[in-house]
């Protein structure tokens, strides 16, 4: 971190802090329900329950409106750079296209409402997300694009003294949602050190080899750290520095440290709307691509433009973003154990290359099926990863933008000798 950065932080008043923390939960889950309501239906596991009568109940639409203006639906995290990054340097513009400027959405919930009530015809949802949606509630959606790959952490609160995924026994740990990757990867590591992953409600006893899960609002993780309502929390960034930074936390590890260059969110469409628009859709993701590509080598840029400080895309300060997305091999994450791999894997704390491997998809399918969550699961029973990996994700439109901008190898987490094709590394 700079010492401009570093002195920004100094004078960024607490009142301030708290405000835009309160703010940002205050407004995460407005819709329908009041945002007391929906925390309730989050901690019991009905939010899934809610969605899968609106979707159900929602016609099957192919697109979100009868012009060709591309809508965009996104969270106030770095996971949507890549779709920031295209419309903030005119690459949409470029292919021709009308773009909104992008709706900020400030919870998984309203985002999927969004998209499914066709508000927004491209959106970023959180891997597991779509695989949901398909295959448990059959709504047409398709994955045309990874967004982004690592980009995540899990942040211990100060009052603790844990250094090892086998302490958190015993302990309050929070999740942004059920079907993430923050959930696959956090219970893989809690599994593979001994701990048992829980879902308990207040009050009831844990056991000492038991950790305990719950979904909280992004916005609501560091004050909940700093107040010891929480032991740790998993989730995107910049919610990890501004943890650091403001509430005390110690990064205990990076995501993209155990999962090599795992995806985490997803570019999305209807899918009918790629059938009936091939050429329109051709250009959207070529847009989104060229966004990965400059976010991939200009990372310190792109924190300042989409930061609050910048066009405001997010409304996380420029430093916090700018740590977010270039602070990672470090002396401090080293010495910690933060960072494992970084010598062999080189991959970066987020990092941006839009090729959707199946072997990642076939993966995330496998450990969804370990993977405790909030609600029924059934449909994951019988659910064949390789069918997933071929049927979801649509290839064909990525991959004719990779080979019109083949820069996209350069990205640390391409093999260049191999870049279509990977092996999926799972290391604690």
């Amino acid at each position: 971190m700079s010492k401009s950065d570093s002195n920004y932080l100094d004078s960024l008043k607490n009142e301030e802090f708290d405000w835009a923390m309160q703010k940002w939960a205050g407004e995460a889950y407005a819709g329908d329900y009041s945002r007391r309501e929906m925390l309730s239906m989050f901690a019991k596991g009905g939010l899934f329950a809610s969605l899968s009568g609106l979707l159900s109940s929602l016609p099957q639409m192919s697109y979100a409106q009868d012009d060709e203006v591309v809508r965009i639906g996104y969270l106030p995290i770095t996971d949507a750079t890549a779709l920031l990054v295209a419309h903030a340097k005119g690459f949409f513009a470029d292919e021709g296209l009308e773009a909104e400027r992008p709706t900020l959405i400030r919870g998984w919930s309203p985002l999927i409402e969004g998209f499914v009530s066709n508000k927004f015809n491209v959106v970023h949802f959180l891997n597991p997300i779509p695989i949901w949606m398909r295959y448990n509630n059959n709504f047409p959606v398709k994955i045309m694009a990874w967004a982004h790959t690592n980009g995540s952490g899990l942040v211990v609160g100060k009052h603790t003294d844990i250094t090892d995924f086998s302490q958190l026994g015993g302990k309050q740990v929070a999740v942004p949602f059920w079907y993430s990757m923050h959930n696959i990867v956090l219970q893989y590591a809690l599994r593979a050190s001994g701990v048992t992953p829980v879902i308990k409600g207040p009050g009831e006893p844990l056991a000492a080899n038991e950790c305990n899960l719950q979904v909280m609002a992004p916005p609501e993780m560091p004050a909940s750290l700093a107040a010891r309502k929480l032991d740790a929390y998993i989730v995107a960034e910049p919610f990890n520095a501004l943890g650091e930074m403001k509430a005390g936390a110690r990064m205990l590890r990076f995501t993209g440290d155990i999962w090599k260059n795992h995806p985490c969110c997803v570019l999305c469409m209807h899918e009918e709307a790629t059938k009936a628009r091939p050429e329109w859709t051709q250009k959207v993701v070529n847009a989104v691509v060229r966004g990965a590509i400059y976010a991939s080598t200009n990372k310190a840029e792109v924190a300042q433009i989409i930061s609050k400080n910048g066009e405001g895309y997010l409304p996380a300060p420029g430093p916090v973003v700018k740590r977010a997305m270039t602070e990672y091999d470090m002396p401090a994450y080293r010495e910690s154990g933060a960072v494992k791999h970084v010598d062999e894997w080189k991959n970066g704390r987020i990092d941006f290359q839009p090729w959707p491997y199946p072997s990642a998809t076939r993966l995330t399918v496998e450990q969804m099926k370990e993977t405790v969550v909030g609600g029924d699961k059934e449909f994951l029973a019988g659910l064949d990863p390789a069918f997933v990996a071929d049927d979801l994700v649509d290839r064909s439109f990525v991959k004719a933008s990779l080979e019109k901008y083949p820069e996209w190898k350069n990205d640390p987490s391409v093999n260049p000798g191999d870049p279509y094709n990977r092996e999926e590394v799972l290391s604690l």
